[in-house]
């Protein structure tokens, strides 16, 4: 049986560390898991309730200076049998344009997470 929850969400951005910050509100993070640039925070029920990527601007390919502009963002994040898809939607303003992103990660987990899916979108 699929869990989901659908949550009120934060987006930041670190320039000086060229880190993005995906998050949920009003859930309690209990652990992360390290994967390649990424990392991924976990409540105690196993939903994935935020997202670090660090060297972001060369993990999507966008400039540091476009990441600041983040007019529009959500994230939907789902484990099943171990896999976690995680799918961010954002809007950048390159040059007075809005351009959409929609970047996929795919990765096998190693360890037990129950299956769910989680949605964020802006508070």
């Amino acid at each position: 049986m699929k869990r989901t929850l659908k949550a009120a969400g934060e987006f930041d951005y670190d320039f000086e560390h060229d880190i993005l910050f995906f998050k949920t509100k009003e859930r309690e993070y209990d652990r992360s898991i390290e994967l390649d640039g990424i990392v991924i925070d976990i409540d105690k029920e196993d939903y994935i309730v935020g997202i670090q990527i660090f060297d972001a601007s060369a993990f999507l390919n966008i400039s540091k200076g476009n990441l600041l502009s983040v007019p529009k963002w959500g994230f939907r994040a789902t484990l099943h049998d171990n896999r976690l898809e995680v799918r961010l939607v954002f809007q950048l303003k390159i040059r007075n344009k809005i351009v959409e992103k929609e970047p996929i990660i795919i990765q096998q987990m190693t360890g037990h997470l129950r299956d769910s899916e989680m949605t964020a979108v802006p508070a």
